[in-house]
Parts: C-alpha cells; sequence; structure tokens
C-alpha cells in the first residue's frame, strides 16, 4: 500500500525505527539528534557544487541537484534500506524541513513505509534543545566533588557510577580532560554517549533513540576533537533527560568552560549554588596518580615540552628551561611536584570558593586505591 508522509514538529515522545539525518557530512558532524544515522541525499561537496551553480542559473542548478539526489536515494536503497522490513517506520529531517528530507521521504514513502518527518528539520530540535536546556538543569538537587589535580576526582565519580549513582561527566561529554596536562591526550565519552543508548529494541524515542544504527557514511570525529558546542548541548539534554529528578545528581566541580566548549549558564549557575565535598589526597600519591593517568607524558617528552611552552607568557622563560631540565633529566615526580605547586594548586586555591562557595566538607583520603575510594564512597 502507497502511503503519503506524516508531518510533526513534536516528535520527541513517539517511537521510530530509524532517525535519518539527510544533509551533508559536515551539517551531521556539527550536530544531529543523538542517535541519528547520517544519509546523505546531496553530500558536502555536491551541496556546494549545486549552490555556486544556482547562484548563475537557478534552473540548471535544480537539474543538477535533482539528479544527484536521485542518485543517492538509489543508492541508499540499494544498501542501507534493502533488508528492511514492512513495518519499517523511520522518521527524517534536513536542515529546515524541504526539499532534501522531502525527497528521500517521497521515495521512501512510496515503497509502502511509513515515514514522519520533522516540520522545521533540525532547527526545530536546535530550538527543543535550547528551551529544555533553560529549564532542566533546575530541576536536579546537584553535589559538586571538588579537589586539586590528581586527587582522584574523575576515578571517584566513576566509582559512584558504578554504584548507581547519578554521574554527569562533564568532561566525558566535552571529551577534554580539565588540566593542561590531560587536554587533547586521550578520547573520552563524548561521542561513547550516543553509543550508549544502544539496545535491541528497533523501536527509537526521540530525542533518547534506543537503536541507532551504524552507518559507514557517517563522519567519525578524530579521537582527540571535541564536539561543537551545539552537539555538546545535544549530548548534555541527552544526559540529564536519563537522570531521575528526585535523586541527586553528583558533579565535578568544573569552569564553565571545558576545552573549547561552555556550560549553558542555566547549569553552570545550579552548580554555583549547590553544596558538595572536597577531596584531600597528600601531595606524594598526587603525584603518583598523575603518572598513573597519564603515562603519556613520559612516552612523548616533545609533546610535553610543548603543552608547558603555552605556560610561557605567565611563568617565564627561565621556568620554562627548568621544567625541560626535569623532562630530559627523566626527573618526573619532581617535574609534576613543581608544576602543582607552581601552576595548578595556586589556580585552584583561587578559584575553587568563589566559583562554588557552598562546598563546606572535607574528606581525606591516604591514597586512591579502591580499598580507600570504597571506604569513602561510604560517607556520601
Amino acid at each position: 500500500m502507497l502511503r503519503s508522509p506524516n508531518y510533526t514538529k513534536l516528535p520527541f515522545t513517539e517511537t521510530y525505527s530509524d532517525i535519518i539525518d539527510v544533509r551533508s557530512q559536515s551539517e551531521f558532524t556539527e550536530d544531529r539528534i543523538i542517535g541519528a544515522i547520517n544519509l546523505p541525499v546531496l553530500n558536502d561537496e555536491e551541496r556546494a557544487k549545486v549552490g555556486t551553480l544556482y547562484k548563475q542559473c537557478p534552473f540548471t542548478a535544480r537539474k543538477l541537484g535533482a539528479a544527484l539526489v536521485a542518485q543517492n536515494i538509489a543508492q541508499h536503497l540499494t544498501t542501507y534500506f534493502a533488508d528492511k522490513e514492512k513495518d519499517y517506520h523511520p522518521l527524517i529531517y534536513c536542515w529546515r524541513g524541504g526539499q532534501r528530507s522531502n525527497s528521500l521521504a517521497m521515495v521512501v514513502s512510496q515503497i509502502g513505509w511509513q515515514v514522519t518527518i520533522i516540520e522545521g528539520g533540525y532547527k526545530t530540535y536546535r530550538a527543543y534543545v535550547r528551551e529544555q536546556l533553560e529549564h532542566l538543569p533546575e530541576k536536579f538537587t546537584y553535589r559538586v566533588l571538588a579537589g586539586m589535580t590528581g586527587s582522584g576526582k574523575t576515578h571517584i565519580l566513576r566509582h559512584l557510577a558504578a554504584l548507581g549513582v547519578q554521574v554527569l561527566d562533564l568532561e566525558g561529554l566535552a571529551n577534554h580532560r580539565g588540566s593542561l596536562l590531560g587536554e587533547e591526550w586521550e578520547s573520552r565519552r563524548g561521542e561513547d554517549k550516543e553509543k550508549k543508548v544502544l539496545s535491541p529494541n528497533p523501536q527509537s524515542p526521540v530525542p533518547s533513540p534506543q537503536s541507532p544504527v551504524p552507518n559507514p557514511q557517517s563522519p567519525t570525529p578524530s579521537p582527540q576533537s571535541q564536539p561543537s558546542q551545539k552537539h555538546f548541548e545535544s549530548l548534555l539534554l541527552h544526559e540529564l533527560q536519563s537522570f531521575d529528578p528526585n535523586l541527586p545528581v553528583w558533579v565535578e566541580a568544573e569552569s564553565n568552560k571545558i576545552g573549547r566548549v561552555y556550560l549553558p549558564k542555566s547549569v553552570w549557575q545550579q552548580m554555583q549554588q549547590s553544596s558538595g565535598v572536597e577531596i584531600e589526597l597528600p601531595l606524594n600519591a598526587r603525584i603518583q596518580w598523575l603518572l598513573q593517568e597519564y603515562p603519556q607524558l613520559i612516552a612523548h617528552p616533545e609533546v610535553l615540552k610543548g603543552k608547558l611552552e603555552k605556560l610561557k607568557s605567565r611563568y617565564g622563560g627561565e621556568k620554562i628551561k627548568e621544567w625541560y631540565r626535569l623532562i630530559d633529566a627523566q626527573e618526573w615526580e619532581n617535574l609534576v611536584g613543581d608544576l602543582l605547586a607552581c601552576h595548578y594548586d595556586p589556580s585552584y586555591n583561587h578559584a575553587i570558593h568563589r566559583c562554588f562557595p557552598k562546598i563546606e566538607r572535607v574528606l581525606s583520603l591516604p591514597e586512591l586505591s579502591d580499598a580507600s575510594v570504597t571506604a569513602l564512597l561510604k560517607e556520601f
């Protein structure tokens, strides 16, 4: 039976077999509905070519665009859609819910599948994200975990999460370790937040889809890349929507800027107004923990020097040379200890009580063994 596409401005409580983003790869990379797959009807190069031609002759550009769209849809039909069953029901969107989404939806619906198009496209979704982030954060009670660099805050939060405690992993969402030593060293969980929504359920609610299907045409960011500001906000909203407002949410004491992305003001203000706990750890234990957490410091000394070079304007050339000498001599404990004393600890002491004035409780640990952390968590 032939079908006509459905249109909706409120798809966020419905369920779909797939969520299909038909925009180009670069548009998809910047932001998308969490769990969406990318089946472009025009790739970046084709879109640019049609756009350039349109300025010269709109009619000729439309003919070229139609031909390219038809070719790409044909390829999708013989590959991605080839094994879909009769009850397949995708949600499709483009930038504004216009020609790109309608072109694929028209063909797919004529096959007999029920198709829903987001009226207004990605712009409708983006407006939804912004509206939700304006009001949703205030519904939660936050517990802020503070502590100097090397005090194992992320380690402790992971233990809490493993115990079923609600943890908002801002560094993971931003794909960025907060310190100079941590930035750009490892891929964390910003992109994994989309992978975690995988489940055997073939129906996917929006914007928390349960079964996004990996697509070889979907661009994969480099391991060190941060999400765009827009996609960070999408990931953040998705995470908040998974929490129970009746239970506390633990979060690390972060700046409102994590690498290149910013926390929405609504989240940052709630964190600043929340009570919390400060972890204290002996200096030597912090040094050992940092060396354990960042073995790259030893493996790539030239990269480390490049990072320290960024501090030259603050501490002067002589201090940078001293740090270089410690690197060349492989005096790693002395290096990390001096970095903590000169750079990290003063910065922390200057900012922590100004940004988080309600952190009043201090908990001391002798070291960061699993046994010590488990004992500490019993006090929370």
